[in-house]
């Protein structure tokens, strides 16, 4: 199994994930489609067997932005996040992202 990626395109819906992250763990992932470690990282989080919200920062920089500024978390792209009770459990940006840390993370 892989990872199901569902796009983030509204900040109604990133209001939805916070509400939803005290009900369970959930996954944000920061990309850009325009670099190459931001590529690469994409197939590190293929693997990570959940669902995976996905804000393209090209297209949704308000939303990346939000998720800043709710965090507490620097931007950096690409960048994972999981939120638990509406608070980071984890963050890693580029090479740091791991799939393994990931789901290890949704288990907390």
């Amino acid at each position: 199994m892989s990872a199901n990626f569902i796009h983030i395109e509204s900040l109604e819906r990133l209001d939805t994930l916070f509400a939803e992250s005290h009900q369970r763990p959930v996954v944000l992932f920061k990309h850009s489609t325009r670099c190459g470690i931001s590529a690469g990282v994409y197939r590190e989080v293929e693997h990570v067997r959940a669902d995976v919200n996905v804000v393209t920062i090209q297209t949704h920089r308000d939303i990346s932005n939000e998720i800043a500024a709710r965090t507490g978390i620097r931007h950096e792209s690409p960048q994972a996040i999981v939120l638990s009770e509406g608070e980071p459990v984890y963050h890693a940006s580029h090479y740091d992202i791991e799939a393994q840390e990931i789901e290890a993370s949704l288990c907390k």
